[in-house]
């Protein structure tokens, strides 16, 4: 067993300055072990592209079959708070940099429709505003 070492190679870098990040696609060669944990390849990645490793998001993971060999994509945004501004929103809860939402399916299908019924600065009023009481 291999003590955690690995090889990582970035394809197709292309810079992305609408959306403030860099993209890529990442291989990794990593004989004798399974696969490798998600961190370690954000470690490595941050260090070699010179970049703090909570500005980088990694997903699409996939071991090639046989083992030893796996691609995924990578996004390196400029700085935090424009991950938090553009990454997808699954990407950000599994970073937990949000939380998911409290509201059940039904509360939210409930203030949607209370939005509906008003124009303007009352929407944000109608969002808050709880439900009719039933008698």
């Amino acid at each position: 067993m291999s003590d955690g070492k690995f090889v990582l190679y970035a394809r197709k870098i292309m810079n992305n300055p609408l959306l403030h990040r860099k993209q890529m696609q990442v291989e990794m060669i990593h004989p004798g072990m399974a696969n490798m944990s998600r961190t370690a390849l954000i470690e490595k990645l941050a260090h070699m592209m010179k970049t703090k490793a909570e500005c980088i998001s990694v997903f699409g993971l996939h071991t090639k079959f046989g083992g030893g060999k796996s691609t995924g994509f990578a996004f390196i945004y400029n700085s935090l708070d424009e991950k938090k501004k553009f990454d997808q929103k699954r990407n950000l809860l599994r970073d937990k940099l949000i939380s998911k939402q409290a509201n059940s399916r039904k509360a939210r299908k409930e203030i949607k429709g209370r939005q509906k019924k008003v124009r303007g600065k009352a929407k944000a009023a109608a969002a808050k505003a709880g439900g009719k009481k039933k008698k």
